[in-house]
């Protein structure tokens, strides 16, 4: 059976895996994530997944990688992590009270056997109304900086959001429902 590495650092990326039962390796990608406005955000995330993905194959290529790339979509308005605090409010400004689009972007690479599979995932997500106190409380306890959107759906989501529609492991940053298919289809399966 071949090895599975994780091409992120993102420790809610490797809780999820883990929580399915699968032991990936950790080996985050040395990239520079594009950021652009002529691909779709979709693709964004397809490109930016599938480039994490093909850095760590290249150097492992008897392993399965999995790449993934996450972005935050309202309208035409694309979110990815924040710089700032100050952006992180910013960013959950324009969120409230309004439905958002979670975009995951995933990639497996399979250099030795030549597989190369990608797939984008998209979850609806509604939050609610929220004051600027709200926001503020919030930011404090979520840890922004890292996260798409600057919010995270694991840490109290009922302070901020109303619905989800779709998966939620993909608001988290890791659709587990296409992750897991397409992992057992390169023979990795949970231990």
């Amino acid at each position: 059976m071949s090895r599975l590495i994780l091409a992120s650092g993102s420790p809610r990326r490797v809780q999820l895996l883990r929580e399915a039962r699968f032991e990936p390796e950790v080996l985050p990608a040395q990239v520079e994530e594009l950021w652009c406005n002529f691909f779709t955000p979709s693709e964004l995330t397809l490109f930016n997944a599938f480039q994490k993905a093909v850095a760590v194959a290249s150097k492992c290529p008897d392993a399965v990688v999995l790449g993934a790339d996450t972005l935050v979509a309202l309208g035409s308005e694309v979110f990815g992590k924040p710089r700032d605090f100050d952006e992180a409010r910013r960013i959950l400004q324009k969120l409230v009270g309004k439905t958002h689009d979670v975009i995951t972007g995933v990639a497996l690479v399979h250099v030795n056997v030549g597989r190369i599979i990608t797939r984008a995932v998209h979850t609806a997500v509604k939050f609610r109304p929220l004051s600027a106190n709200e926001i503020d409380a919030y930011l404090r306890i979520a840890e922004p900086l890292d996260k798409a959107g600057a919010y995270a759906a694991q840490a109290s989501p009922e302070l901020i959001i109303e619905r989800i529609d779709g998966s939620f492991t993909n608001v988290v940053g890791l659709p587990m429902e296409v992750v897991q298919p397409l992992l057992a289809s390169a023979g990795i399966h949970p231990a």
